[in-house]
């Protein structure tokens, strides 16, 4: 069912925050949630900037999904790379896929690809937005909508917090949303190529999230909970 009040919820905060934190940026993953962002922001609050990390290893349906945006939105989504050098060093330490040997070279491979590249996409914004929501991780249920950035210095506004599933694949249904490929076929929650798995009935959405970890550690930095 189409959440009529939350809509209006949302465009009236995405509104404030345009008109109070100027310049703010939604950081976009392509996910469905980030998809409905974009299309409000577009469509109401084209103030906010949207950019997203191409980490280079993302699955070939994330890059269709890219291309089906612009076609769809026009450029409006900025991209931001991992540092290449950086990167072959790790590479060349580690190996490609050193991330499925502990959670410390999966998180390293998280900070090049993810974490530096976000700071250079937050350089000199006054806050900063994300489609995260309470029902989607353990790691997720205490977060708040409008929380403080530490690391970054500025607030951070997640909007959709209490925007389920079912809401959020209403609003792309009846807006025509453009949306990843992959969602048809069993994948919740995509990231990375060789991080993500399709999960089976029942399991939690983010299962299929870096699934040969345990459910507390599997964050890649991006979203470390600070107080408000």
């Amino acid at each position: 069912m189409l959440a009529e009040k939350k809509i209006e919820s949302l465009i009236g905060l995405l509104k404030n925050i345009e008109r109070d934190y100027e310049p703010a940026s939604l950081a976009s993953s392509f996910s469905i949630e980030d998809m409905l962002l974009t299309d409000v922001i577009v469509n109401h609050a084209p103030g906010i900037r949207i950019f997203t990390l191409d980490t280079g290893r993302l699955p070939a349906e994330t890059y269709v999904l890219m291309q089906e945006t612009h076609d769809k939105y026009g450029g409006v989504v900025d991209v931001y790379s991992p540092d290449c050098g950086v990167l072959a060093e790790y590479v060349q330490a580690h190996g490609p896929n050193a991330f499925y040997n502990s959670v410390e070279l999966r998180k390293e491979c998280c900070r090049i690809r993810k974490l530096e590249p976000l700071n250079r996409a937050l350089e000199g914004q006054a806050a900063w937005i994300t489609g995260l929501r309470r029902e989607q991780s353990v790691t997720r249920t205490d977060m708040q909508q409008k929380e403080w950035d530490d690391a970054h210095g500025i607030p951070k506004f997640n909007p959709l917090l209490d925007w389920t599933e079912q809401e959020v694949w209403a609003y792309i249904r009846a807006y025509e949303v453009p949306f990843n490929a992959l969602h048809e076929q069993g994948y919740p929650s995509i990231g990375c190529a060789p991080c993500t798995r399709a999960i089976s009935e029942g399991e939690d959405v983010r299962a299929g999230r870096w699934w040969w970890e345990n459910p507390e550690t599997k964050e890649c930095g991006l979203h470390v909970k600070t107080a408000q």
